[in-house]
């Protein structure tokens, strides 16, 4: 199983505050891909990243 970090973490990895995560995780679908446990939010970090790999694309190929 692969390991899930928190909201904590991945505002570490991603060097932003942990507050524009959790906005991120109510944006419905453009939301950053997470897990809900009972009132705990949890992110795989492979998906987060693949999630804005696709945004950054998609976005460059709007611009062209």
């Amino acid at each position: 199983m692969k390991s899930l970090i928190t909201v904590q973490e991945l505002a570490e990895i991603l060097k932003v505050p942990v507050s524009w995560i959790y906005q991120r995780t109510s944006m419905g679908q453009e939301a950053i891909p997470y897990v809900k446990m009972g009132k705990y939010v949890r992110f795989d970090p492979e998906k987060v990243i693949e999630f804005f790999n696709k945004q950054y694309v998609y976005k460059f190929i709007l611009t062209v």
